[in-house]
């Protein structure tokens, strides 16, 4: 093969995985069988650089710093939509009834059909594709005119640099990029512990790294991107309808949400804002709001615009999720692992759908560099299951010594030398911006983390060993370590306070059923430094059994999917320690047990790569039992279904899950034939 067709062929194939990997959620090869390719892409085209395209995988970063953006006049004005600021099913009703009045439509007429979709919270963008290349991509600007941000879109690789089996002369696709929640919150980790500066929200994340001036920053973030509507087409058959236009899109190679509908009339739409309001937090991104358009596209003509807003479509809001506040003191935070946070202590303020009095400033560095400092109003965020944080200060109000300026009333924060729980050293590496206490399991405010995220509900899940009893249980030196968990009797837990012999009884039931656990879940928690939940899945599918885990070397620890040198390092640490290992045996002599399993029981299993959706109650198993047994097997758990869903396994309501699984002909399991599945 010459070097063109091989470097035809290498783009293909590295696309084909892109796709798979950053828009399906399904990775086709192994990383570094990914590295291979695209390696052998590079040495191609630098030794034949006349090879090399514009849609290129090569071509994604690298390009050099601007020195300004370009304006780009968009060929379909960017007109933005009104917003419909009644959260309440009212507003809903009152687009409805718009729509029907300006088609002259009366109460028997039938009901109007609306495609229904997500608000998402980042920055839209016109993509424009030629003959199936991308060769622009520009902001929405005033509307008319944007920004040429072409170098920085390519950076994001959810964008397809060509689209597939699809090359119209002219293809303008609109919609957001956006930085998702999990996204966000690992680049700000990473900035934090190289004690960087870090983004304010995933909303600003995003708008700032595509107008970062330099694409190798751009490139640095971590970008998604969804498909939502059009700008100017030539040549490209125009469906019917919006959500006709968005499978097309998707047959394209765009990515689009999945979380969308057609449905029937103002009913229709209140639903699904209720259904999106109550999937909300569970959603990976943020969003403000949901989108009503009308779905048909000759009826959005008819329908027109008015002052540049079209009058079929409207955005319908959620409550806002930031407010403001005041400090009312800085207090800090032991964690199990010795880290020190600051934690602002706050006057109570509804938000996200909380009362919120108290929000993490992540550490010294963070809370010195927004200089938050007891008295200031501040701005609180607190989206899905994000810890509630302080995004910034407003200056203006912050209370001076007197009220012609001068010094502010309050000094700026700072660390102190000592834990403030057990006055051990406070030490901070160089390389890291946490500051940790050096007391170990000496510090009571350890002793309890450790107990606390041992017995959590995804660890071992010790029902009812909650903050106030692990707290008697540590002050009254009757628990030193997980292991001492196990040799409680009735008459030592009757006599805490406020513990009645019933009560007692039945946490010591929970600890003996918690004997039986899965390797995963008793991996995590054991509270090993940089191992999450994820990894310790990993590491108990790769390896198998406890001990190879324990025997393995930084460099087998390296071959488990996503173990770095940082989080490998961290797990031969752990394991090194007598003193930890000491514990692990205490555990195992107690009877905490968890069925071993080759590595290979995985791949030979029937769902290995399988993805599954729950829903619905099931007869015997609760929701964390059946995805563990799943996940145990090779399985995915997804929450929502798609076409990328292979089975669901459905109980006793259901909901609309079901519903959507018939729809697309997917797979429906219940109890019984999962259980003959899993066991097949």
């Amino acid at each position: 093969m010459d070097a063109a067709a091989r470097v035809a062929a290498l783009r293909r194939e590295i696309e084909r995985h892109n796709h798979a990997y950053y828009v399906l959620d399904a990775p086709t090869i192994p990383d570094a069988e990914y590295d291979r390719l695209f390696r052998e892409l590079q040495a191609l085209e630098t030794e034949y650089p006349q090879l090399i395209r514009t849609d290129s995988p090569t071509q994604r970063v690298g390009a050099k710093p601007l020195s300004e953006f370009f304006p780009v006049r968009h060929a379909v004005p960017m007109l933005s939509i009104r917003t419909e600021t009644d959260t309440e099913p009212t507003g809903a009703r009152a687009f409805d009834a718009r729509v029907r009045r300006e088609l002259g439509l009366s109460e028997a007429d039938a009901a109007i059909e609306y495609a229904a979709e997500l608000k998402f919270d980042g920055l839209a963008i016109n993509l424009r594709y030629e003959h199936g290349v991308l060769v622009q991509a520009a902001t929405r600007g005033d509307g008319e005119t944007g920004e040429d941000v072409t170098q920085n879109i390519r950076t994001v690789h959810r964008i397809p640099l060509r689209l597939h089996d699809c090359a119209p002369p002219v293809l303008e696709v609109r919609g957001e990029v956006f930085m998702s929640r999990p996204d966000f919150e690992r680049y700000n980790e990473k900035q934090r512990a190289q004690g960087r500066a870090t983004l304010v929200n995933p909303r600003n994340g995003a708008a700032g790294s595509i107008r970062q001036l330099d694409p190798a920053m751009a490139a640095e973030r971590p970008l998604s991107f969804y498909a939502y509507g059009l700008g100017e087409t030539r040549g490209w058959e125009l469906p019917a309808t919006h959500g006709a236009v968005l499978d097309a899109l998707a047959a394209c190679g765009l990515p689009v949400c999945e979380h969308r509908a057609v449905v029937q009339g103002a009913d229709g739409l209140i639903g699904f804002h209720a259904r999106i309001r109550e999937a909300r937090d569970a959603l990976p991104f943020d969003i403000d709001g949901v989108v009503y358009k009308v779905n048909s596209l000759a009826l959005q003509q008819q329908l027109g615009f008015v002052t540049r807003e079209p009058r079929w479509a409207v955005a319908h809001k959620y409550p806002a999720e930031e407010a403001l506040t005041t400090v009312e003191a800085i207090e800090l935070q032991v964690g199990r692992t010795g880290a020190i946070t600051p934690v602002a202590r706050l006057a109570p303020v509804f938000v996200g759908g909380v009362t919120v009095t108290n929000a993490t400033l992540h550490n010294e560095g963070e809370a010195r560099r927004k200089d938050v400092r007891i008295g200031d109003t501040v701005i609180v965020r607190r989206a899905g299951d994000v810890i509630p944080e302080v995004v910034s200060v407003v200056m203006e109000r912050r209370p001076m010594k007197d009220l012609f300026g001068g010094e502010p009333l309050h000094p700026p924060f700072a660390l102190p030398k000592t834990c403030p729980v057990c006055r051990s050293a406070v030490e901070r590496p160089e390389d890291e911006a946490i500051a940790r206490c050096t007391g170990g399991l000496f510090c009571p405010a350890q002793r309890k983390g450790a107990l606390l995220h041992f017995a959590s509900r995804r660890a071992m899940d010790i029902e009812g060993l909650g903050d106030k009893l692990v707290e008697q249980l540590v002050d009254n030196a009757i628990v030193k370590t997980p292991a001492d968990l196990y040799k409680l009797g009735l008459l030592a837990m009757a006599n805490l306070e406020r513990m009645a012999e019933k009560s007692a009884g039945n946490i010591l039931a929970a600890i003996e059923k918690s004997k039986t656990t899965t390797l995963a879940r008793f991996i995590f928690a054991l509270g090993i430094r940089n191992v999450g939940e994820a990894t310790a899945k990993d590491l108990a599918r790769h390896f198998g059994n406890l001990d190879a885990v324990m025997n393995a070397d930084v460099d087998r620890l390296q071959q488990v999917p996503d173990v770095g040198p940082i989080v490998a390092a961290s797990i031969a640490r752990f394991f090194a320690e007598p003193h930890n290992v000491e514990v692990i045996e205490q555990l195992r002599a107690a009877g905490v047990n968890w069925p071993d399993g080759a590595p290979s029981a995985v791949a030979n299993s029937p769902i290995a790569g399988k993805t599954f959706v729950l829903t619905g109650t099931l007869p015997t198993l609760t929701r964390d039992e059946a995805k563990d047994m799943i996940e145990a097997l090779g399985g995915k758990v997804a929450g929502s279904v798609s076409k990328k869903t292979d089975y669901v396994v459905a109980g006793a309501e259901a909901g609309s899950k079901l519903d959507k699984a018939q729809a697309l002909g997917v797979s429906i399991l219940d109890e019984t034939q999962f259980r003959e599945l899993i066991l097949s």
